[in-house]
């Protein structure tokens, strides 16, 4: 597929597209080469199949993919005209570094992290206020702190203690049955990416005894609860454990099993616990799994790319479970900057990363970049189950804490409920009603017409050209080609229309484009 704009008005053709004159914005000529192994090892499967990749993206393409796919933000008008400008060999290399290390970094990766852990005050996971702000900010701070994802995964399995004063335990507290059974899939669906319903029963079970003690209590103090372990949970005779790798072992009486079951998932031998974590950083970032989809690995669910996988999780181990370590390898690569505009019409082409996968951007992120383009904000409150939650103004869509408080927008746009951890929860799809809404909605058309932003664009006496340069740069990162630039003068001629009001029609028809609406 292949994003355009023509006029404001978007279209997507589905084939290889060949007019220079359209890949001129979104890619180079750049020769293709293997800079990293990554790079060698998608080639080498590429040159197998006899698949053509897509040819580099262009710098304003790149520009703008690296700030949302790291950030969810938008680069600013000035950062989208000075990065193509710059000559720096290594700019893209330092754009990533220095994106990786911000605070957006660590407030949108947040997002996905609470989205796999069910942060949410409500039914069905009923955390509760207070809760879902610690549970939030543990997972933010773990995030910004890089914490090793070997230790990440361990907090949240042998922590005890309060669910506000020790925020971890709400791990196990956002699992709707708690009982050993739902806790071991859960487990299982987190840090191994494996649907453990699947399995034998009989191996499930004995799986799930390492969490038979889990025990939960109640005190004195509003909503609180204690997670801990209560050794009285469990009987003699059913000591005998089966970790998923079929090997048994006998619980002594004196070690919490959530600690045996944790040294087994963390260690550097376990074969699933990297596996299924670098596979999901290649899903968030590249829209596809290696194993598709990230939580459903199994055997008769072969990774496109076993060699890639393997490279991966081999970097993990060998970084002590560097998170940070997977994404600098994955957003250098060139695998990684290919165009979105593909070279081949091959079916396995797509699951083998010849081209950047074209997606819609989530509905968090697509609302925070509205709202930045037009200097506006969302009013966010939750009254229940008690006196609660008044959000912030200047707080970001993706900051949001808790997946309960939502908006008729968030829900359109496909944002997940967070009941089930499954990456299928969130929807990216387009919709006729998330269409008419873009169009024709109060809601949008009053950010654009009255919000500060774009009218900070088009003051008096602004030269017409530079209007349409700036509203292009905030909004598609980019400046307008040639033919652009010619229909945008022209509709904006005094002759035709107010130059105002012909600015906030150019900015409403690339809103509405999918250039703006999709990553590419």
């Amino acid at each position: 597929m292949f994003i355009a704009t023509n006029g404001g008005q978007s279209r997507i053709k589905p084939s290889v597209v060949t007019d220079e004159a359209l890949r001129k914005p979104y890619e180079t000529e750049e020769r293709i080469t293997s800079k990293t192994q990554i790079d060698f090892l998608v080639l080498k499967k590429l040159r197998q199949l006899g698949i053509e990749p897509s040819r580099i993206c262009s710098d304003e393409v790149f520009v703008r993919r690296a700030y949302l796919d790291v950030t969810g933000t938008l680069p600013t008008i000035v950062e989208s005209r000075e990065f193509p400008e710059e000559r720096s060999p290594n700019k893209r290399r330092e754009l990533i570094e220095n994106l990786l290390e911000s605070e957006a970094f660590s407030n949108y990766w947040s997002l996905h992290f609470c989205d796999l852990l069910r942060v949410k005050a409500e039914y069905p996971v009923d955390l509760w206020p207070n809760a879902t702000q610690a549970y939030e900010r543990w997972i933010r701070t773990a995030i910004r702190a890089n914490m090793p994802y070997d230790q990440f995964a361990r907090q949240l399995l042998t922590s005890s203690g309060s669910n506000f004063r020790t925020p971890q335990v709400n791990f196990y507290r956002a699992i709707p049955g708690r009982n050993p059974i739902d806790i071991a899939k859960t487990v299982a669906l987190i840090f191994m990416g494996t649907r453990a319903e699947k399995w034998p029963s009989a191996l499930l079970q004995r799986m799930s005894t390492f969490f038979s003690q889990v025990g939960y209590k109640s005190t004195m103090e509003w909503k609180e609860e204690i997670v801990l372990r209560d050794p009285t949970k469990l009987a003699p005779r059913d000591q005998t454990c089966l970790f998923p790798d079929g090997k048994a072992i006998t619980l002594p009486p004196e070690q919490d099993p959530r600690t045996i079951f944790a040294d087994w998932l963390v260690s550097p031998h376990n074969p699933w616990f990297a596996r299924a974590a670098v596979n999901r950083i290649w899903y968030w970032l590249l829209g596809r799994g290696i194993v598709n989809e990230p939580d459903d690995i199994r055997p008769d669910n072969p990774a496109s790319n076993p060699e890639l996988l393997s490279y991966l999780e081999r970097e993990f181990v060998s970084s002590r479970f560097d998170l940070k370590h997977i994404f600098r390898l994955i957003l250098q690569s060139t695998t990684y900057q290919l165009a979105s505009i593909p070279r081949s019409i091959d079916p396995k082409a797509a699951a083998n990363f010849a081209s950047y996968p074209i997606r819609r951007l989530e509905a968090e992120v697509l609302l925070d970049a509205i709202n930045d383009i037009t200097g506006t904000n969302e009013v966010y409150v939750s009254y229940t189950p008690e006196p609660y939650t008044w959000v912030p103004t200047d707080q970001r869509t993706v900051q949001l804490a808790d997946g309960s408080i939502t908006s008729a927008f968030l829900e359109m746009f496909g944002r997940p409920s967070r009941d089930s951890s499954l990456s299928i929860e969130r929807t990216n799809e387009v919709s006729t009603d998330q269409r008419l809404h873009l169009l024709n909605s109060s809601h949008i058309n009053g950010k654009i017409l009255y919000g500060p932003g774009l009218n900070a664009l088009t003051p008096s006496g602004k030269k017409p050209e530079n209007i349409i340069t700036d509203i292009y740069l905030r909004i598609l990162s980019r400046t307008p080609t040639e033919d652009e630039m010619k229909i945008g003068l022209e509709y904006s001629s005094p002759k035709n229309s107010d130059p105002k009001s012909a600015a906030m029609d150019i900015a409403w028809a690339l809103i509405n484009s999918a250039e703006f609406l999709y990553r590419h």
